[in-house]
């Protein structure tokens, strides 16, 4: 992508939080003007690049050309249609890039679903993912809007690294269930992948997890090893169960392993970090080079 056509980009990123905070530092990097949404103005710091603005501030999309929306819907539906509908059908946008979830698919007993999937929410907030993802397809009448499908998120400063520094990992085994993941960085460098690239009206789907679902009992021990420190001892997921709150025992109420290989060749991209392990040596590597405990 040249210069100028970046040049000619205002990117609106709503919600800086742990991937949005991603997403925008890199496109500045890449020269793109970039605007970010904070609740309270007063408690943020932005990215380097980054110019702030509060999320009710709908004078944002006044010259926003691409959107990255983070933010989730709530019971009441998604909150930038919410409160900025008129300010947003206004604006001269080519392009929307709208973070959902891998949860739309609901429970698939451990097969794979691909891009072309049809969705099959089977929790409240996926269903409301759902909704959300069709509001905002609904423009791909006039722009390209590319819906990402997340798997869990994580990256430095959330990963297992902390609870077994802190003492309350637990790897709970229950053979068969894995689940996906992908690294903060990756979500930003497949965003910006889409955001430059060819951008044909209409709706998209892309898959954002990484090449190898696994066990979070896996997790654990692989960062215990890295760290050099025993892992913890594994107990029944009958054992667990009892314990679980509400939102845990959603979280394991489903198994589904997601492919993202045609999300890869549509942005024509790989993975920095394939699976957990290659993430997991980087995180503890940047960590260690910044002076973390052991």
């Amino acid at each position: 992508m040249g210069d100028r056509v970046v040049s000619d980009m205002n990117l609106l990123v709503i919600g800086l939080g742990f991937s949005g905070s991603a997403i925008a530092s890199l496109a500045a990097r890449s020269g793109i003007r970039v605007t970010g949404t904070v609740r309270d103005l007063r408690a943020a710091s932005a990215p380097h690049g980054v110019q702030l603005v509060g999320f009710d501030d709908a004078a944002a999309f006044a010259n926003a050309t691409h959107l990255v929306v983070t933010t989730p819907p709530g019971p009441m539906g998604d909150p930038v249609w919410a409160l900025h509908e008129r300010a947003l059908r206004a604006a001269p946008l080519r392009w929307i890039g709208y973070l959902s979830t891998t949860g739309v698919y609901g429970d698939r007993a451990g097969e794979w679903v691909d891009e072309g999937t049809p969705p099959s929410p089977g929790q409240a907030r996926s269903r409301r993912r759902l909704d959300a993802e069709l509001q905002w397809a609904g423009l791909g009448s006039r722009l390209a809007v590319d819906l990402f499908r997340t798997a869990g998120i994580y990256g430095p400063g959330r990963n297992a690294f902390a609870d077994l520094r802190a003492g309350s990992a637990r790897r709970v085994i229950k053979p068969g269930h894995t689940f996906g993941r992908i690294h903060r960085d990756d979500i930003a460098r497949a965003v910006l992948a889409a955001l430059l690239g060819s951008q044909r009206p209409g709706p998209r789907v892309l898959h954002l997890a990484d090449d190898e679902p696994a066990a979070p009992a896996e997790v654990t021990a692989e960062a215990a090893r890295l760290l050099g420190i025993p892992p913890p001892s594994g107990i029944s997921f009958a054992e667990a169960w009892a314990g679980m709150s509400e939102m845990g025992r959603s979280f394991w109420s489903e198994n589904r392993r997601v492919s993202s290989i045609g999300t890869k060749a549509a942005l024509g991209l790989d993975w920095a970090y394939p699976s957990y392990r290659e993430g997991l040596r980087a995180i503890l590597a940047e960590e260690r080079a910044e002076g973390a405990p052991e």
